[in-house]
C-alpha cells in the first residue's frame, strides 16, 4: 500500500493522471452538451451573436479554459442548438475571456493589481484579443455564410 501511495507522489504520474480526468471530463461535458437538444427558452440568448460573445467571455472567465468553451460551443452547434452565426461569436468571446489568466497571474505576480511589465502584457493581450474579436463581431452572419458553402 505504501508503494502504491508513493507511485502518485511522482509528477509525471501525477501529470498523466491529470491529462486522463482532463480528457474523461472534457468528454463527459460534451456529450452532456449533445443531449440538452433544443431548449426554447433559451432561444433569445443563443440566437444572438452578440450576447453568445458575452457569454463566451464570461464562461471562459469562470472556468479559466477556453478549451473547454469551444468544447462546449463545438458540441452544441454538432446538436443544433446553436447556430453557427452564435458559434462563431461565442468563440470569439471565449478568445477574450482566456485573457482572464494574465489577469489574474499579474495579480498573484504583483501582490495586487499588476503593475510594470506584467501590466503592459496583461493589457498588450487583452487589447489584441479584444480588437479582434470586435472587429470580426459584425460580420459572424458573413463568415458563417461563406464557411456554410465549403
Amino acid at each position: 500500500m505504501n508503494l502504491i501511495l508513493k507511485t502518485f507522489d511522482i509528477p509525471l504520474v501525477q501529470v498523466g493522471i491529470g491529462l486522463v480526468i482532463f480528457y474523461i471530463g472534457l468528454k463527459m461535458f460534451a456529450g452532456g452538451m449533445k443531449a440538452v437538444g433544443n431548449v426554447e427558452h433559451l432561444e433569445w440568448f443563443v440566437s444572438n451573436p452578440y450576447w453568445m460573445f458575452l457569454g463566451g467571455i464570461v464562461c471562459t472567465l469562470l472556468w479559466q479554459s477556453s478549451s473547454l468553451s469551444t468544447t462546449a460551443i463545438i458540441a452544441m452547434v454538432a446538436s443544433g442548438f446553436l447556430p453557427l452565426p452564435s458559434a462563431i461569436a461565442a468563440v470569439l468571446g471565449a478568445n477574450i475571456g482566456t485573457t482572464g489568466t494574465i489577469w489574474l497571474a499579474g495579480l498573484f505576480v504583483s501582490n495586487g493589481f499588476p503593475t510594470g511589465t506584467t501590466l503592459q502584457i496583461a493589457l498588450v493581450h487583452t487589447g489584441a484579443n479584444l480588437l479582434m474579436g470586435l472587429g470580426i463581431l459584425p460580420w459572424v452572419n458573413y463568415i458563417a455564410r461563406f464557411m456554410g458553402k465549403l
